[in-house]
């Protein structure tokens, strides 16, 4: 195992310094050696669009994409489906709301609300992401206390819809000049999160991750019921909070900073499975991470149209890329659903 660990990282690398080299304005990778490695100088320009640009953007793919596949790895095992992803409680739509709300019906007025609050306008649209995904999460975490893990599951998708329902009225309602801002939020976009908010942003994905860590051994008898896993003496239901937990700040932080991003956190927990042959959540939850970070800078890379001043929607590149190989994943294991009802 350790070896296709190895071989995974080494093309992490690699994807990361092309997406650093690679963008609308294409840096040669001599200059980046030279930006890092050496004293001579290299052109002002480049070197601006380096450190405020392009690293940040390629530490924002690479701690998303990790958290997301993290985060579904979990949610997968947790309500041991296979479909299931990291927004399956409603927390990604609770996030659209609370951001079109802030954007579609107060537009400036809410942004200067906020401003009142100690928040600072370039950080409206996050505050008001974390808020609304905070609201549904309390109202998950309240539930969750008296129905079964497959009604909470249900309940995820019934608040989906409706919060779902109200942005779309929201929209409807909107101006078109707000519209237009919610929608580009809405498209997801590693590059709005500078130094500044990468401290917050890692140290919240670090939590969910240290959490889900954790929880490696107790996800493996997870696996095979809980009963299974109450006669090896894990508490079930504080498990359960544990990985909801884990789950909300690991989607929450992603949704809150870089918007609702698709895909990544329902296909790469397949792809790893197939990868590694293996169910062991000790291997799975790292090779998660490396894999999630890959398919996130990859796809930042072809969304940004390297050499032209285009950028395509992110989620729509997650989605066309990754559809045929998770489609090619699931027929070639035909009885992957086996693994969650053991």
């Amino acid at each position: 195992m350790f070896p296709r660990f190895i071989g995974l990282a080494i093309v992490c690398v690699v994807a990361a310094l092309l997406s650093v080299c690679l963008g609308s304005e294409c840096i040669p990778v001599s200059e980046l050696w030279n930006y890092f490695f050496s004293k001579d100088p290299i052109n002002s320009v480049h070197a601006g669009i380096i450190e405020f640009i392009r690293i940040p953007r390629t530490f924002t793919a690479i701690i998303a994409g990790a958290s997301l596949a993290v985060a579904g790895l979990i949610m997968q095992t947790l309500f041991r489906n296979a479909l299931a992803d990291p927004f399956v409680l409603g927390i990604n739509s609770g996030a659209s709301l609370g951001v079109a709300i802030l954007v579609l019906l107060l537009g400036v007025s809410g942004v200067e609300w906020m401003e009142g609050f100690g928040v600072k306008s370039g950080l409206s649209m996050v505050a008001s992401s974390a808020c609304g995904a905070t609201v549904v999460l309390v109202v998950v975490f309240f539930l969750s206390r008296y129905v079964d893990m497959m009604t909470l599951l249900i309940i995820g998708l019934i608040i989906g819809y409706a919060t779902s329902a109200l942005v779309s009225v929201l929209m409807f309602l909107s101006l078109p000049e707000r519209l237009q801002t919610f929608l580009n939020w809405s498209f997801g976009n590693f590059g709005n999160v500078d130094w500044r908010d990468a401290r917050t942003f890692s140290a919240v994905c670090l939590m969910g991750v240290v959490l889900a860590v954790l929880a490696a051994k107790p996800l493996n008898a997870l696996l095979l019921g809980e009963t299974y896993a109450k006669s090896l003496g894990v508490n079930v239901r504080l498990l359960r909070w544990q990985l909801i937990v884990s789950s909300a700040l690991l989607a929450g932080a992603v949704t809150a900073y870089c918007g609702p991003i698709g895909f990544i956190g329902v296909a790469v927990p397949h792809l790893c499975r197939s990868y590694l042959r293996s169910i062991d959540h000790r291997l799975l939850i790292p090779t998660c991470m490396v894999t999630g970070s890959i398919v996130a800078l990859v796809a930042d890379i072809i969304a940004r149209v390297p050499g032209t001043d285009l950028t395509l929607p992110l989620n729509a590149v997650t989605a066309l890329i990754g559809a045929p190989v998770v489609l090619f994943v699931l027929l070639k294991r035909r009885n992957i659903q086996s693994e969650f009802t053991k």
